[in-house]
């Protein structure tokens, strides 16, 4: 066979491997790479959406990461966010899955009872445990009162406003559950077996064949918990406002963070700066400490999943 048509051929396959590839690349390039970019760019102009932009190197970082009050406690309670909201519904989730999967009568009921909070609209669900956790009027303090317990101020008190929005992601527990149960169904049964005929008990059984054969699973929940914590916005922002009694209409402007910066997130940042306050050069520098907060809480837990597979291994 000739080098000319050797190459030819060579060329065919890669057209065909390109044309393949066509629907990634293309929603690759339309839908990540070109809004990356401009992000980028964006964050060293000077932009208010009506004007050209206009170049002024690093001065939005400065700004943003210095003189922004706000940025510092919205990366706070981020990561506070981040650290205790999605260890807990990942720790709820699983235990739950092991309830229903231990549960030998009216599953399906328990099932869908566990599942129907998290259909729920956020806004819908947000103002209802604001109702309910209200401090004066609530019927959670109540309960609480009469118990002879502390009542805690939630959603109106700095130091437990980021509590009551850990115990409304637990609420809406559902999805976790639903994962967590496929994947307890599909352990092999006959590991149990074998771990009780050699003398394991509940823990040891839980601790030596369940987690590891669901470990992906528990990943796939952490990783995914933490990208959607770093998009955290509806939540915190409608609770702070129903905590706060703003009515918000034509020409007002409500500043989120209600109580005391306590459940401002930086995706609100993003909103706040890009759409309120019209300095989207700004709004993009909180969007990249967003995405590169990811890529490495992210980065950080698929090497720690790879570390303990080689030691397994």
């Amino acid at each position: 066979m000739s080098a000319g048509t050797l190459a030819a051929k060579r060329r065919r396959a890669t057209l065909r491997t390109l044309a393949f590839m066509a629907p990634w690349l293309v929603g690759f390039g339309v839908f990540f790479a070109y809004p990356l970019v401009s992000t980028v760019y964006f964050s060293l102009m000077h932009y208010d959406g009506f004007r050209p932009p206009e170049f002024t190197g690093g001065r939005n970082w400065v700004y943003v990461f210095e003189h922004y009050p706000l940025f510092w406690p919205a990366l706070r309670n981020t990561l506070w966010l981040v650290v205790v909201m999605v260890s807990l519904r990942v720790v709820f989730g699983l235990g739950v899955g092991l309830l229903i999967t231990k549960i030998k009568t009216a599953t399906g009921v328990f099932r869908t009872l566990f599942y129907l909070p998290y259909l729920a609209p956020p806004v819908a669900a947000t103002m209802a445990f604001a109702f309910l956790l209200n401090p004066g009027t609530g019927p959670v303090n109540s309960l609480l009162e009469r118990a002879g317990l502390p009542a805690p101020g939630w959603f109106g008190d700095p130091d437990w406003s980021k509590p009551a929005l850990t115990l409304l992601a637990l609420w809406g527990i559902g999805d976790l559950m639903v994962i967590f149960m496929a994947a307890l169904l599909d352990v092999p049964a006959e590991q149990y077996e074998a771990a009780q005929l050699d003398g394991a008990s509940a823990w040891q059984r839980f601790r030596y064949v369940t987690l590891p054969a669901i470990s992906p699973i528990v990943m796939f929940a952490v990783v995914t918990g933490v990208i959607q914590t770093m998009q955290y916005y509806t939540q915190p922002l409608v609770a702070g406002k129903v905590a706060s009694g703003v009515i918000q209409g034509a020409g007002t402007q409500f500043e989120p963070g209600y109580p005391d910066k306590s459940t401002l997130t930086l995706p609100q940042l993003v909103y706040n700066l890009g759409f309120q306050r019209f300095d989207y050069g700004s709004a993009c520098v909180v969007a990249l400490v967003l995405f590169a907060l990811s890529m490495a809480f992210t980065a950080l837990l698929m090497r720690r999943r790879g570390g303990l597979i080689q030691a397994g291994d």
